[in-house]
């Protein structure tokens, strides 16, 4: 179980450094990620490297038995690159360009900045490699967090080539975005741009495109770094750090090329639901790559500094957010970062090791939580134990909310969190996965609370998944569009449609609360009544029955979920987003109807509980005490229990498997 942080030496004097390795030892760290914004200093000049520093930083973590992941630190590019090449720097679609003086001032697809990014990361490697302390590369950092987008004639040049390769000519092209719309029908891949600043809306094909080829852009400068670590003999795993539900880079495709998942999570201490949100984040991480680690790369110890107000954790709630990221999968926990900045943008950045340094309460939850990772032994690799499936696409997501929808609110991560906070409540272990990944062998519920585009290989999957025997829950505004953005012959739900045993024939936006017209659509059925926000669609059956009906509004008595039997499965159909308390009671309703069984039952509201084999974490982000009734062996205590007493953000981590469980009046 790796403890850690982002160490950044280069901001310290040097005696700084020995004293630097002493308190890690104390406070249990194992590992810290390693130069992520140091390519100023490792590179003062073009051509000229400094690695004296690095060396003896390094050789000082190995001899602390300290292990190094260390960056290739192209993150953010030293002012002599810019001032020698300015054309590097990134361009809004408005035809702004982003100076330099923070940090990811790059353009992604600069032909300039891969050349030097490529020169110092084979003189790092090179250097490096085979360096005892390395034990894994940590690619750049957060790719694309604060330049989602680059419009420059680099991006220009660049999204050309690529629509060149994706579609071999321009008379695809046109076919694909749908160009005689609009006087937009191309003669010359030549006369493409990226998606500026323009009069009125873009064409959605365009748009789409352009989303996927941003994040294959970003991709490409992984995969550049990762094939020089590989060329030089580097045999350690490589990676780059996630952060959550991103959207402009498709980590679902990403993560085949990352040996170890990494993600960065900053849950906000003021939203007493956050914490099922920070769990939705780390099933998503654990559901990109099954049967390989993830590590949560960075967290914050205390308080941040970048959002409007900046309230700190509470005493152990970083402990207790820690050990849901390792009850949910996590072999590692790390912060940014150890040592507290003096000076700089996140110098109230809270950090492991605080300014006000060691007789800290963060201080003393950093070091007991070291010794408390440090005491786990070897869990099980986790990853077989939900049969719900959360169906999350990031393509979808990218049409969905390009504009000139009936409904131009939707809020796609919103919704799916909706659905998955419904699921948390319960108790059940989910998998959050694209449609192609959803099989009646590893599930046996699928929620796809808004899955717009739909490609052939995920209506084959879900189709197939409930003929197979799963229970599917479809969403509204499901199956409306192919790969291309495009309508497909035959109107909606023309694939998903017989699985489903239904049709659309309007999608029934309603209006936002507030303004004119019907806002909310209730429904009633065999939940109680609830609430449909965003659509009232007009459902026509073939084949379906109602289980439940609109009450009340332009739908009044229409279908609003149905259901239909399709071979050895149930393909469900809501024709509405429903409200925070009807996803709760529809997701009641259909973990029943699938006989889905929770980690644990009759748990007090604010604890959670999460499976990763036979080892259940049980959390409290309540604020007063609870007693959760759980037998096994407690791995932080080492002894038997059969129930275990949590005060607020306490936690337990619970071998049931273990053979000598406790008697009712064992210790607790």
């Amino acid at each position: 179980m790796h403890y850690g942080g982002d160490y950044n030496p280069e901001q310290w004097t040097e005696e700084i450094w020995h004293e630097d390795v002493a308190r890690m030892r104390e406070a249990g760290v194992t590992m810290v990620s390693l130069g992520i914004f140091a390519w100023s200093r490792l590179q003062p000049a073009e051509g000229e490297f400094d690695f004296a520093w690095l060396d003896r930083v390094i050789d000082l973590l190995h001899e602390g038995g300290i292990a190094v992941d260390l960056a290739t630190a192209t993150a953010s590019p030293p002012p002599w690159m810019h001032e020698r090449y300015p054309e590097i720097l990134p361009v809004t679609a408005e035809g702004v360009t982003l100076g330099p003086g923070s940090r990811q001032h790059y353009a992604p697809s600069s032909p300039v900045y891969r050349r030097l990014a490529a020169e110092l990361v084979t003189a790092l490697v090179e250097r490096y490699a085979d360096h005892p302390a390395i034990v894994m590369w940590h690619v750049n950092n957060e790719y694309g967090c604060h330049l989602h987008a680059d419009y420059s004639d680099n991006a220009r040049d660049a999204f050309r080539a690529w629509l060149r390769e994706r579609y071999g000519s321009v008379d695809a092209l046109n076919d694909a975005w749908g160009t005689a719309f609009w006087s937009q029908r191309y003669t010359s891949f030549d006369q493409v741009l990226p998606p500026r600043a323009a009069p009125y809306s873009h064409n959605p094909g365009q748009l789409l495109d352009f989303r996927r080829f941003t994040s294959d852009m970003l991709l490409e400068c992984y995969l550049m770094e990762k094939e020089i670590i590989r060329a030089a003999g580097a045999t350690q795993p490589i990676t780059t750090n996630f952060m959550g539900a991103f959207k402009p880079a498709n980590y679902q495709e990403w993560a085949e090329h990352m040996d170890v998942i990494t993600d960065d999570a900053y849950p906000d201490p003021d939203d007493p639901e956050s914490f099922r949100d920070a769990a939705f984040q780390r099933d998503l991480m654990r559901s990109l790559k099954p049967g390989t680690p993830w590590l949560l790369m960075e967290q914050v110890t205390g308080a941040l500094n970048w959002r409007p107000t900046n309230a700190p954790k509470a005493p152990q709630q970083m402990a207790a957010l820690s050990m849901q990221c390792v009850g949910r999968g996590a072999d590692g926990v790390l912060f940014f970062q150890w040592r507290q900045s003096r000076a700089g943008a996140e110098k109230f950045h809270a950090a492991m090791l605080p300014h006000a340094g060691t007789g800290t309460r963060i201080w003393r939850e950093v070091t007991e939580l070291g010794a408390q990772l440090g005491s786990l032994p070897e869990l099980p690799s986790g990853g077989a134990d939900a049969r719900v499936a959360l169906v999350m696409d990031w393509e979808s997501w990218w049409a969905v909310e390009s504009p000139d929808h009936p409904s131009n609110v939707l809020d796609y991560v919103a919704v799916l969190q909706r659905w998955y906070r419904a699921l948390h409540r319960r108790h059940v272990m989910v998998d959050i996965v694209p449609p192609e990944r959803v099989t009646a062998d590893a599930y046996d519920l699928a929620i796809a609370p808004a899955l717009y585009l739909l490609r052939a290989g995920g209506a084959e999957a879900l189709s197939t998944f409930v003929a197979g025997g799963g229970h599917l829950l479809a969403g509204p505004f499901t199956d409306v569009v192919d790969e291309r953005d495009a309508f497909l012959d035959g109107g909606f739900l023309t694939r998903l449609g017989p699985a489903l045993g239904v049709t659309i024939e309007d999608f029934g936006a309603l209006a936002q609360p507030g303004g004119t017209g019907q806002s909310e659509a209730p429904l009633a059925g065999p939940f109680g009544t609830v609430a449909g926000t965003l659509l009232a669609e007009e459902v026509v059956l073939r084949g379906a029955t109602p289980v439940a009906t609109f009450a009340g509004g332009r739908r009044d008595g229409d279908p609003a979920l149905t259901e239909h039997a399709h071979g050895e499965g149930t393909g469900w159909y809501l024709a509405t987003v429903p409200d925070e308390q009807g996803a709760d009671a529809l997701a009641g309703w259909a973990l029943d109807r699938a006989g889905i069984a929770p980690v644990l039952e009759g748990l007090p509201v604010g604890v959670e509980a999460a499976q990763r084999g036979s080892v259940v974490t049980v959390i409290n982000h309540g604020s007063e005490p609870a007693v959760v009734d759980v037998a096994g062996r407690d791995l932080l205590r080492g002894e038997p229990v059969t129930e275990v007493h949590l005060d607020a953000f306490g936690y337990a981590l619970v071998d049931t498997a273990a053979s000598d469980t406790a008697t009712p009046d064992a210790a607790r």
